[in-house]
């Protein structure tokens, strides 16, 4: 039986995983290298077949290679090849993580994908469908997975880390995460081969090569050439072998998320809420007694999720946070009288006999004034 080819691989992931169908409007962000050009290609054909909705592509200048503008290039020519209409911008993200003092990374996924919602809410009112119907594409691969699974195993993980990179996140899908890089070249090379029209840039290449990716000082591409291909040597299998363990991973994280979010929803009390206005997340909330007789695994699940309900979907819950409030309860699970933390920089926590409080560090100290 003939391997999948890699336009089999991203049909069965869409439909197995219910990624999107022939009426989702499709943004595909598309920086110029091999797998988002390979993206851009596989999603035209699907979309040809009936099988993808309306689409659009992204590409986005963040200024930080000299090859950026060649970049900008080749993936208009790609945009215009495929009569695919294209969003692109221009951000200087040096300046913008020197001036917020955030690692450059973190800049540039935040404003990519800032510039990504705008694009898909733009594509979606072009298509006459809901907003909550669209998707954003990404090209990540079966390799980003495993490097982000080895990344993980190097500094440390939270709950459900070693699933890695999710099918599907809010309105992010990455259907090519059962392809791997090898699979997406190959299927480029095979179209510039069987004389399908494609894209090429100055020298010719069928993709843009990010010169940055042979680097080792970066963390990614420390563990891309240097981790992974000796893993490989012992396992030339590794690919396939290490992503149907994660998913074993997933499918048992996504059965503690829902018992987490069902013990949550049970035993978290929001501080300000009414029938008129809704949950204010923000105010924060108190944690029942009852919370600190359930199993130590669900119980740093719930609060994780309340975590990030309080802060707010951008931020990112510390585990010295998690434990913190955990510690507000005694070895026989009831909630320790006095006990107070601050966590996050800016939230408290706080424990008497009614449970354990979390709440922005400026409410509690007023409340502590008032009594």
């Amino acid at each position: 039986m003939p391997a999948p080819t890699a336009i089999d691989r991203m049909r069965s992931t869409l439909a197995e995983r219910v990624l999107a169908g022939p009426d989702t409007p499709a943004l595909l962000m598309v920086s110029g290298g091999s797998d988002s050009t390979a993206l851009a290609y596989l999603a035209a054909e699907l979309h040809e077949a009936g099988e993808l909705g309306p689409l659009a592509m992204l590409h986005v200048n963040h200024r930080l290679r000299g090859e950026a503008a060649a970049d900008a290039r080749f993936v208009a020519q790609l945009a215009k090849l495929l009569d695919i209409p294209l969003f692109s911008c221009e951000i200087d993200i040096a300046r913008e993580a020197e001036r917020t003092g955030e690692n450059v990374e973190a800049v540039a996924r935040r404003e990519r994908y800032l510039a990504a919602n705008e694009a898909l809410e733009s594509l979606c009112r072009h298509a006459a469908a809901p907003l909550v119907d669209g998707r954003i594409v990404t090209a990540h691969t079966a390799d980003d997975r495993v490097e982000s699974f080895y990344m993980r195993s190097i500094v440390g993980t939270g709950p459900g880390g070693f699933r890695a990179m999710r099918y599907r996140n809010g309105p992010v899908v990455r259907p090519l995460l059962d392809a791997s890089r090898n699979d997406l070249r190959a299927y480029l090379v095979e179209r510039e081969r069987a004389e399908e029209p494609v894209a090429v840039d100055a020298e010719g290449s069928l993709w843009c090569e990010d010169a940055t990716n042979a680097h080792t000082d970066r963390f990614r591409a420390y563990v891309r050439h240097e981790i992974v291909p000796r893993a490989k040597e012992r396992n030339p299998q590794l690919l396939d072998v290490l992503c149907r363990s994660m998913n074993l991973i997933a499918d048992e994280d996504d059965m503690l998320e829902a018992q987490a979010e069902a013990l949550a929803n049970r035993h978290a009390a929001w501080i300000e809420q009414s029938e008129a206005l809704g949950i204010d997340h923000g105010a924060g909330c108190v944690l029942a007694p009852a919370l600190g007789a359930e199993p130590r695994p669900l119980q740093r699940r719930a609060v994780l999720r309340v975590l990030g309900l309080v802060l707010g979907a951008e931020a990112r819950v510390e585990a010295a946070s998690v434990e913190a409030v955990l510690a507000a309860y005694d070895g026989a699970g009831a909630p320790r009288g006095g006990y107070v933390a601050n966590i996050q920089g800016d939230l408290a926590v706080s424990a008497n006999k009614r449970g354990v409080r979390i709440e922005p560090m400026a409410a509690f100290r007023a409340r502590r004034k008032r009594g």
